[in-house]
């Protein structure tokens, strides 16, 4: 009796072992996430994407060889903040307060605190989360321009929205406040004076010294002229030290990442925005002048993360996402006319724009243990707000009704090449030059609204890829069909099936086509 009751523990306690064990060989199946943003890069910067490019971008290639290129796939906007916002929390930008341009470094941070965001929703799944580069989502600063106490920490910034660890910078370079802040504290403080200098080597500008000290501001409407700077901060450093600080951070997560504690990287490059400074090392490579360089060098910095993988044998299970946060800057024509390479890949227009130039954007997923027949291509409409939905499913994370309202999973698409997955409609959104538009895409067709300076526009971008023939005329069923479907998404405060959830503001000037009253009554309609 006494010998039976031992061997029924005995079997009982490998029961529980081996129940313990699959729980973390499951753990330890959750892949390590790198979310990799560039910053005004267009489809046609990928020489993958791109068989007439001027340079090559050997790693971008590769990403696309090892993974899935998403052919079709959108910024949630055509500027910088608004795609951030969306990227992150998987809901568009202007669901909030800010329905027009960017924030400057200096901001209320447009992500609510309590808003589930990627690294949140990670971070409660076990993720050990960071963020190395560019924010440009608003910060809360110690004291007023001029009058600084950079010693007391930064508020309202990366590490209240599920980071555990922040190096970078606050903004684009030409929004000031310049420094490597680590933590909630500048390395070195910013507290001299720059302007933009002129780029002898492209059509922008340089932030680069001599600095000048900052004034003494007298009177109450006093205002400081010029870029807050650290003593230390020169503009082309950025890449590298975004990669160095990438790949340090990863360094101390190898060990507990190979006992089952993945990480999420989120490493948001500022190429090749504004100002365009590749490193004299990689001058004179490619045809494309000193654009197609920083191109080169921001390839040359990815490929930097995959060796750091590959060395520590983390290569197999971790989830590469690279894209960009919107088309390319104005200077694509310039390029189009002197190189001839075109950085929208044929799309129309770019940066700011409604039109497909202006959000369509490389797409890239590589993830070794989880891709099923690598090397294919993914023509269907996707979102960069679907990456939350998409990751939310892979780790097996329950999102709430009031987070990711406009985010889809596409994590189907990974590892079934004959998926039926078909994105909801996409909404984006054309945002500067006094052009506030709104389009609608679902499968082929694609609706412009009014505007305030435009009547609208209906493409079919399975025959007209660069929007040239304007069916209005001949398809009013698809205009009305399509207009009531964005009707719906805005007013009812989400995309994706579930109750509905409130914008933070009510209607706003830029919904041209539909009245406040109509608004109104469909918001009310969908409660």
């Amino acid at each position: 009796m006494h010998s039976h009751r031992l061997s029924i523990l005995t079997l009982v306690s490998i029961q529980v072992l081996l129940a313990a064990s699959a729980v973390v060989a499951t753990e330890s199946t959750k892949p390590n996430i790198i979310v990799i943003y560039t910053d005004d890069q267009g489809y046609g910067d990928v020489s993958a994407l791109n068989p007439d490019a001027k340079f090559e971008t050997p790693n971008l290639d590769r990403l696309a060889k090892e993974g899935i290129a998403f052919t079709n796939a959108h910024s949630p906007d055509s500027v910088c903040t608004p795609s951030r916002y969306g990227l992150l929390t998987g809901r568009y930008s202007w669901r909030t307060k800010m329905k027009r341009n960017v924030l400057g470094a200096e901001a209320e941070c447009l992500i609510a605190d309590g808003r589930v965001t990627i690294p949140s929703m990670l971070r409660d799944q076990g993720y050990q989360t960071a963020m190395v580069g560019k924010w440009h989502l608003g910060m809360d600063f110690p004291g007023v321009a001029g009058n600084r106490d950079w010693s007391q920490p930064v508020q309202d910034m990366p590490l209240d929205k599920g980071f555990e660890y922040f190096f970078g910078i606050p903004a684009s370079l030409n929004y000031g406040v310049l420094a490597w802040f680590e933590g909630r504290y500048a390395k070195v403080p910013p507290t001299l004076l720059t302007s933009k200098k002129k780029n002898p080597r492209h059509v922008d500008y340089r932030i680069m010294p001599p600095y000048q000290p900052i004034p003494e501001l007298e009177g109450k409407n006093a205002r400081l002229r010029g870029l807050e700077v650290a003593p230390d901060f020169i503009d082309n450093q950025c890449l590298t030290r975004f990669t160095d600080k990438a790949i340090e951070w990863m360094g101390t997560k190898v060990e507990s990442a190979k006992q089952g504690q993945p990480f999420f990287l989120y490493l948001p490059f500022t190429s090749p925005h504004y100002p365009v400074c590749p490193l004299p090392e990689f001058h004179g490579k490619g045809d494309a002048g000193a654009y197609g360089e920083f191109v080169i060098e921001t390839d040359h910095r990815v490929g930097q993360i995959l060796q750091f993988l590959a060395d520590n044998d983390l290569d197999e299970n971790t989830l590469i996402v690279f894209t960009s946060d919107n088309g390319p800057e104005k200077s694509w024509s310039g390029r189009i006319d002197k190189y001839g390479h075109d950085s929208r890949g044929g799309y129309r227009q770019g940066k700011r724009s409604v039109y497909e130039g202006g959000h369509r954007v490389p797409f890239i997923v590589r993830w070794p243990a989880g891709i099923t027949q690598p090397g294919r291509t993914w023509d269907k409409l996707v979102g960069q707000v679907d990456v939350l939905a998409t990751l939310a499913e892979i780790v097996d994370a329950e999102l709430p009704a009031d987070a990711a309202e406009d985010s889809q999973s596409f994590a189907s698409v990974l590892d079934d090449p004959d998926s039926q997955y078909d994105r909801l409609p996409l909404i984006n959104h054309g945002n500067g030059g006094g052009n506030f538009r709104y389009s609608i895409t679902d499968g082929d067709w694609k609706l412009v609204l009014k505007s305030a300076k435009f009547n609208t526009e209906l493409y079919h971008l399975g025959s007209d890829p660069s929007e040239k023939e304007n069916l209005v005329a001949t398809h009013p069923e698809e205009v009305e069909r399509l207009t009531q479907q964005i009707n719906d998404i805005i007013t009812s405060g989400r995309t994706t099936p579930g109750p509905a959830q409130p914008n933070d503001s009510g209607y706003w000037e830029d919904l041209v086509w539909m009245t406040e009253e109509q608004y109104t009554d469909l918001a009310e309609a969908q409660k």
